[in-house]
């Protein structure tokens, strides 16, 4: 019998808002929508072509079916046939054409691996990739390996394992009457609150450290209850990150629990998959005609602290299937002094949400009441703020709600870059009625010298006395400017992605390199 997946997984973790490359959408037809799909593959329609039979699939059965009208796609050992969903495919036609008759999960990776495709496509599924035969292992010269040894010399693989070893974190807990402590021991200096997320559900502990592209997991089933409260403390300097938990009865544990499948591992932040929290819904604010700010407050016994530049996951059961989309965390407000670094992370989420009238998921959002729970992930995304600590000019380049991620950005280059001389945000939108916080940029601007805001339009009022056009090569060349000669530049830039990557274009056109370029893309 074949081992046919859940029918709704949790998301595969995503690289959305990364580096430059995503695939935007195009145009569907009448009837195309994702509410239109969710229908049709309930209405227990043949989507496979197998009338309900699941197969074995070889290589060479897949390669067969590559057409678009019978085109099969391997996702992770599991074959889909995707004939039927072609025409619902946000990103067209052709990118499911690149990966037709083959294994696509490299190219899904790089494109939308936070897509829950297995929610989307399970009555799709052909069946299960037949297994490869493993050919045997070389026999190893155990005659050699004992002359080296007999010299005194350890063989370099050998050496190799070991160095690395050294540098995985390890962990150990102690107790008192009331307290479960967690010591994670990471052995890198640096650890700081952004690097370290925490989790304690139903008896579920999770305490995941970021290195790097690699993480370390700590997760085990608890022996026994624990309070809601919890308090993570972390050592900078020596690396020690402390997971305290209040024990609800004031009993001796004789074991901190039963590990769970990753508990104690070590290995890429891709390779893992989303992992989502239950966040309550506590204001929903509006700054524009078609724009909210969301504040979702963080349970008490999570520890999460999104970074700069990095985006999260909401996921919604919207008609029985699993739907996720990212949004980048913003602030509650644009701080007006920024002598000392702000904090305003802690306890709340903020998310700055356009709702869009045939919108699927923003109006399930937008129908959300106080008090009502959302589902909310681990940080995602490959922005570094090491990018910008360096930088004397950064350049922020935005259109429509592309602003959220510049506005942490802003904070941070304001607060915590010394050597910062200017940082200029150059927002696109359609109309006034569109400008994001558009009160709050210019009171900011007139705080603080070093900052620049200019708002081009591209539908202005006759009224409208500023800049207006699209983003194009002679207005970069007009406000990108370095400060000096030889200053070091960081521009950012985000919106949809036609606009991105035009951007970024112009940018290289203008003499800007790759380096000093960091487009966030969908």
């Amino acid at each position: 019998m074949l081992n046919v997946p859940p029918q709704a997984f949790p998301g595969p973790s995503s690289q959305q808002r990364a580096a430059a490359g995503g695939r935007g959408k195009v145009p569907l037809k009448p009837g195309r929508s994702l509410m239109d799909w969710i229908r049709l593959t309930k209405s227990g329609k043949d989507l496979t072509g197998l009338k309900g039979r699941l197969m074995e699939v070889t290589e060479d059965e897949l390669a067969k079916h590559n057409k678009k009208e019978d085109c099969w796609i391997c996702i992770r050992g599991f074959v889909y046939n995707v004939t039927p969903y072609m025409e619902y495919h946000p990103g067209g036609e052709d990118e499911l054409m690149k990966a037709a008759g083959t294994d696509g999960t490299d190219l899904f990776d790089q494109v939308h691996r936070w897509v829950n495709y297995e929610s989307m496509l399970k009555e799709c599924l052909v069946g299960r990739m037949s297994a490869k035969p493993i050919a045997a292992p070389k026999e190893i010269s155990t005659l050699s390996e004992e002359k080296k040894q007999l010299n005194g010399m350890v063989p370099e693989k050998k050496a190799q394992a070991a160095s690395a070893k050294d540098l995985i974190p390890s962990y150990d807990w102690f107790q008192t009457d009331s307290l479960i402590t967690i010591v994670i021991y990471t052995k890198q200096k640096g650890m700081n609150a952004e690097l370290v997320i925490a989790d304690c559900q139903d008896k579920r502990l999770r305490g995941e450290i970021i290195m790097d592209d690699h993480s370390y997991l700590v997760e085990v089933d608890l022996d026994h209850p624990v309070q809601e409260d919890m308090a993570v403390n972390i050592a900078e300097k020596v690396g020690k990150v402390e997971i305290t938990l209040k024990k609800k009865d004031n009993i001796h544990w004789k074991m901190l629990g039963q590990p769970l499948e990753s508990h104690n591992t070590f290995k890429k932040c891709t390779d893992r998959g989303l992992f989502y929290r239950k966040c309550k819904l506590v204001s929903k604010t509006e700054v524009t005609h078609d724009t909210k700010l969301f504040c979702l407050m963080l349970p008490k016994s999570t520890h999460l602290h999104v970074p700069k530049g990095r985006h999260v996951y909401l996921k919604q059961i919207i008609a029985g299937t699993e739907i996720v989309k990212p949004y980048t965390p913003v602030l509650p407000f644009l701080p007006l002094n920024f002598k000392e670094p702000s904090h305003h992370e802690g306890a709340c989420i903020y998310l700055m949400i356009k709702i869009y009238s045939c919108g699927l998921f923003t109006q399930a959002l937008d129908h959300l009441q106080i008090g009502d729970y959302i589902s909310v992930s681990n940080p995602e995304g490959n922005f570094k703020k090491t990018q910008i600590q360096t930088s004397e000019d950064v350049f922020l380049l935005a259109a429509g709600t592309g602003f959220t991620p510049m506005v942490k950005l802003l904070d941070f280059a304001l607060s915590e870059v010394s050597c910062l001389r200017t940082l200029k945000l150059i927002f696109f939108n359609k109309t006034e009625d569109d400008i994001l916080w558009r009160n709050q940029l210019e009171e900011l601007a007139l705080k603080d010298k070093r900052f620049e805001v200019q708002f081009i339009l591209s539908q202005p009022t006759k009224d409208w006395l500023g800049k207006q056009g699209k983003i194009s090569s002679s207005l970069l060349s007009e406000f990108v400017k370095r400060s000096k000669k030889d200053s070091k530049v960081l521009i950012c830039i985000c919106g949809p992605t036609p606009f991105t990557e035009q951007g970024v274009q112009y940018l290289k056109d203008l003499g800007y390199s790759q380096e000093e370029i960091h487009a966030f893309t969908a």
